[in-house]
């Protein structure tokens, strides 16, 4: 890929992420809780994570192994950051899943793109067309914001594990109610793995200083967002404006 197709492909997928984010405060994804018949054919629920999430490990991967700064750091500690959420989503997080919900194919295939798209961004940002100070080596990692941002990351990426957890075990086995979750950071916020995730690919950005890895929190933002909203609306008609009590949608304290 040249230099000139791949940022023209970053500026794309920024003004694309414009569009995604205004057009999803109109069409709520139909998925998890919001999925509906008239999303089409649907499929098991943790084949659906599996396959939407696995393309870009194994891009990363690729392009990782295919590279001649494969043990170069700081790219290889970024790269292991990337793959280590990677591996986790799309192979320990779906056999994690309970119940027997299902993903719509449109959506699954939806997220396949943004995937392979984005890998190749991710992988592109950190070895075909680097932060030129990646050739400090090891001291770039001990600057304030590598240091800063693998910080964020893992502080962001606790954030959703935990929050995955909570969310799991609301119901006891047989139960089939509806709960409002309130451990953890959902005493703040009613989407608070989606928070986790923004922090973690922000944390990524700050430590890459580079366009392409900006790329991701912005989709990130642009995706979950208007999902948070549309979360907090669905628990508001279920459970009170009062049992949301103090509670914001996405940013604690700010929205």
């Amino acid at each position: 890929m040249s230099e000139g197709l791949f940022y023209y492909l970053i500026y794309g997928m920024l003004v694309l992420a414009i569009v995604v984010f205004v057009s999803l405060y109109f069409v709520t994804a139909g998925y998890g809780q919001f999925r509906t018949k008239q999303w089409g054919l649907s499929i098991n629920n943790k084949l659906g994570w599996i396959l939407m999430e696995v393309p870009v490990f194994i891009v990363m991967l690729a392009i990782w192994s295919l590279s001649p700064l494969k043990w170069h750091l700081p790219q290889l500690a970024l790269f292991c950051l990337f793959e280590l959420h990677y591996f986790q989503r799309s192979l320990v997080f779906p056999f994690l899943l309970k119940g027997q919900s299902r993903m719509p194919v449109v959506i699954m295939l939806m997220g396949i793109v943004f995937n392979l798209i984005n890998g190749l961004i991710q992988g592109g940002g950190l070895y075909w067309f680097p932060n030129p100070d990646f050739e400090q080596g090891v001291s770039y990692l001990l600057r304030p914001n590598a240091i800063a941002g693998i910080l964020l990351f893992f502080i962001g990426m606790a954030i959703n594990l935990h929050s995955d957890h909570v969310v799991r075990h609301l119901r006891k086995p047989g139960d089939t109610k509806h709960y409002l979750p309130s451990k953890g950071m959902y005493r703040y916020v009613t989407s608070a793995n989606y928070l986790g995730e923004i922090i973690e690919w922000t944390g990524f950005a700050i430590a890459a200083a580079t366009l392409a890895a900006w790329v991701f929190p912005i989709w990130t933002a642009a995706n979950l967002v208007p999902r948070a909203h549309a979360i907090y609306n669905r628990y508001k008609e279920e459970f009170g404006e009062e049992a949301l009590g103090k509670r914001k949608r996405i940013i604690p304290f700010v929205y």
